[in-house]
């Protein structure tokens, strides 16, 4: 039997930090454009059938697959690409337009596009003063 230290190695380590109970990363980035959010995350080698956005409430979340390397008869020396299940959840205010919220999948970067609504928008308001109005009742007299 052979040694193999980089399949030593990666068995230390996952004793030592227990890589497999941490946290699965899926990075985001969240901007505001005009009368919409763009939220962007990456999920490089998710299978698209697996990512799943879903908002209830106040609450946005994201859900995702990156299934694990089926190799067999391979013997692993280094296996460092995370999978497994991914999750991540946003809180949205009352400012978003729920029901126009749309999400696309492409090159493994999920963007979900929330648009605001249109009560949460600014708009102008007219000011009217009873001098003006009066003066005008007046003069057309």
């Amino acid at each position: 039997m052979s040694f193999d230290p980089f399949s030593q190695l990666d068995r230390i380590a996952q004793s030592v930090f227990d890589t497999s109970r941490q946290p699965r990363i899926m990075p985001v980035d969240l901007f505001r454009e005009g009368d919409r959010y763009i939220l962007n995350a990456d999920l490089p080698g998710a299978d698209p059938a697996s990512v799943d956005v879903d908002v209830d409430g106040h609450l946005l979340t994201i859900r995702a697959v990156r299934s694990a390397a089926d190799r067999d008869g391979a013997r692993w020396l280094a296996q460092e690409r995370p999978y497994g299940a991914y999750m991540r959840q946003f809180t949205i205010g009352d400012d978003v337009d729920n029901d126009g919220i749309t999400a696309s999948y492409d090159n493994g970067v999920l963007s979900v596009v929330i648009p605001i609504a249109e009560r949460a928008k600014p708009r102008k308001i007219a000011v009217e003063s009873p001098r003006e109005n009066g003066a005008r009742a007046v003069s057309a007299g």
